[in-house]
């Protein structure tokens, strides 16, 4: 017997729906490419999103055609997320930071139709435009006055004059919520990136699980500044989610220095934000010296990679803002846990519930999870077993994008099927789940496993470190031992014996790095986070001392 309700399929043009009918009037706030500000409300990122669906239809692009965006955070960025998905086209958001022959690949792979850019990226267009074949449209997001003259890109469009000739009526089309929404290619994977391929389904239960109060807790009360940009797995789902709840949007545009982001909290009254820990860390680190504090700001969401204790002690401590740990991957949507206490918990020592805050979090409803060892088999949830963590859920890819690579699915011995994360991590008797390394990253030191973040996070605890990076390096008696390399914070100093003394009695002896690196910069990816392939081609010839 089946159920007696309507049946409405999960599209990604309800929620604009939503977000016009009933919190029309709120705010949207943009910091532009131009420098100056912009403001309007969702009713306008509504109309405007079925005035980029009717100019889509005018070039008769197909259902499923892929419209891709070089964008920063802004408010015709979020018109595009809306428009081209809502209309069943596909958004294809690309990251502007990758080589610009890797983006051509992308683009050529992806077979976009459509690419809309902000004039930031102008010299990455003009050095790939030839070499994209596939594009027939070529749209800078800015106005009319501001396209640039002699840009060599052919049939260059603005995107306000686009607009400015469709008209503001539009009915959005009905089909199956299974169909494609959206995708993101992820650099996290060997050779040629893979593109995660999203669906309307998909998307609309993420915003969903995204919004629980145990989750990003996003209500219509928030101001809400995603400092985590648009194209990085769609800025981790809070435009989807702001629109379902009404949120007030603030966007950071192009400067995402320190100052810039401090001035935008205050001057647009943000409650909470959203980024990577190289974000935070700038902004720390703008305003511990000239003695700021937020006046507004209650909570932050940092994921990406692993927040360091230190991070989260400044921000609680020293500003009042909780930190929300989280975790999750391109192929994940990309939430796959986010770290809150139980009620169980809040009666706990400070220092006892810091402990549980340093995790990634308990898994959100829609995500399954488990760790196996060596041989694939189940490992107890017990905070101590160590193994590859599995997921599995209806927001977790299946296969990428043209099956590039086979399926990456492994089945266990019940014939259920999970996605590997690559990542090893422990999940306690709570089902808090903590990563204690990528499995292409753990140091295995004389047959016991070392883990680099945990060396990392206590290399950033010392007040002269402002980056840490753990690496293994061969030792002719224990395979591989652990060394840190450290970018100091400017003015500051520390010797390599001053910080090795540091880790004394923060971890076991033989855990201790063998040595400390000083470098000028980490490299970094295009998200943000370490490259350690990159670190250990840089430092392919060091030679642990006495060696």
């Amino acid at each position: 017997m089946l159920g007696l309700m309507q049946n409405q399929p999960l599209l990604i043009s309800s929620l604009i729906d939503f977000a016009e009918r009933h919190h029309g009037d709120g705010e949207i706030v943009s910091r532009r490419v131009e420098g100056d500000f912009h403001r309007y409300a969702w009713r306008d990122v509504a109309q405007r999103a079925r005035q980029v669906a009717n100019g889509l239809d005018s070039w008769g692009l197909g259902f499923g055609e892929r419209v891709a965006t070089l964008a920063w955070n802004g408010y015709r960025h979020l018109e595009l997320y809306f428009g081209v998905s809502g209309s069943g086209r596909v958004l294809h958001t690309v990251n502007p930071r990758l080589h610009p022959e890797q983006i051509a690949w992308i683009v050529n792979h992806a077979e976009d139709q459509v690419l809309c850019f902000d004039l930031s990226f102008l010299p990455i267009v003009q050095a790939i435009q030839a070499n994209c074949p596939t594009v027939k449209h070529w749209v800078a997001l800015c106005d009319a006055d501001k396209l640039p003259a002699g840009s060599g890109v052919p049939g260059l469009k603005s995107y306000d004059a686009w607009l400015a000739d469709q008209a503001s009526t539009y009915q959005w089309p009905v089909f199956d919520e299974n169909t494609a929404s959206s995708m993101c290619y992820t650099s996290g994977t060997t050779g040629n990136p893979k593109a995660a391929l999203y669906s309307h389904r998909s998307t609309t239960l993420h915003a969903y699980a995204a919004a629980l109060p145990d989750v990003m807790g996003i209500s219509a009360r928030d101001a809400i500044l995603p400092v985590v940009p648009m194209f990085h797995v769609n800025a981790w789902g809070i435009p989807y989610s702001a629109a379902l709840t009404g949120a007030k949007l603030v966007f950071p545009g192009p400067a995402m220095d320190g100052k810039s982001i401090y001035e935008l909290i205050e001057a647009e009254k943000v409650s909470y934000a959203a980024g990577v820990p190289t974000v935070w860390q700038m902004l720390l680190m703008h305003m511990k010296p000239a003695g700021l504090k937020f006046s507004t700001l209650k909570r932050t969401v940092i994921g990406g990679s692993a927040c360091p204790p230190a991070m989260i002690n400044a921000f609680r401590d020293d500003y009042g803002v909780e930190v929300l740990h989280a975790w999750g991957m391109t192929e994940m949507s990309p939430l796959g846990t986010l770290c809150t206490l139980k009620n169980k918990h809040l009666d706990l020592p400070k220092d006892e519930q810091m402990k549980i805050l340093l995790k990634q979090g308990r898994a959100i409803y829609g995500v399954d999870m488990k760790i196996v060892g060596a041989n694939g088999e189940d490992l107890p949830f017990d905070g101590k077993a160590a193994g590859d963590l599995l997921v599995r859920g209806p927001w977790v890819v299946r296969e990428y994008f043209k099956g590039e690579g086979g399926s990456p699915l492994v089945r266990d011995a019940q014939g259920v099927e999970w996605f590997p994360t690559g990542d090893v991590a422990t999940i306690d008797a709570d089902g808090f789940m903590q990563i204690t390394d990528r499995s292409k990253d753990v140091i295995k030191s004389g047959g016991e496993w070392i883990s680099s973040i945990d060396i990392e996070n206590i290399a950033v605890a010392h007040p002269a470190v402002a980056m840490a990076a753990c690496i293994g390096v061969f030792h002719p008696k224990w395979d591989e031992r652990p060394i840190v390399v450290v970018v100091k914070k400017p003015n500051a100093e520390v010797s390599r014996d001053e910080l090795l003394k540091f880790y004394e009695g923060k971890t076991a002896k033989w855990q201790i790095p063998d040595d400390v690196v000083f470098v000028d910069a980490i490299p970094l990816g295009a998200t943000g986070k370490m490259l350690k392939t990159r670190l250990r081609e840089q430092l392919k010839d060091y030679r642990l001392p006495g060696l």
